[in-house]
């Protein structure tokens, strides 16, 4: 009869395991910064940019972006750089920010997040082109 308990009980066990499951951490690595349009016009401008979790192609809502940069480093004027101010957003997921392009080419966009409920910080760089 104690063996029987002992295999219920042992079975029970290896069940109740079996159906729990730790929650499955994201890495940094995870999340991205993507451009929702990335051709503007010289002059100011407003930038949009989607933060998603790759994994599952989600908008990520909350980061604090704390740093920003905008400079020509693509057309090799990584020296020549413009004002960038965060500006408020009514989509969840959506980052704006006004930018002053001041000549035609193509510009960087350098972001740096912190995302959340994770641990490091996500950088990324986007590519735009102002053209007339």
């Amino acid at each position: 009869m104690t063996r029987l308990f002992l295999a219920c009980g042992t079975v029970l066990f290896a069940l109740a395991g079996a159906t729990y499951t730790l929650p499955v951490r994201a890495a940094i690595t995870d999340y991205e910064f993507q451009l929702v349009e990335a051709d503007m016009k010289p002059g100011p401008a407003d930038i949009a940019v989607r933060l998603i979790d790759k994994r599952t192609g989600q908008p990520v809502p909350g980061a604090v972006i704390f740093a920003m940069r905008a400079d020509m480093q693509p057309d090799g004027m990584e020296t020549m750089t413009s004002g960038i101010e965060a500006v408020p957003s009514a989509t969840p997921g959506i980052y704006r920010f006004r930018v002053e392009f001041t000549m035609e080419g193509n510009w960087r966009l350098s972001l740096a997040a912190k995302v959340q409920g994770e641990a490091g910080t996500l950088q990324g760089s986007l590519v735009l082109r102002a053209r007339p």
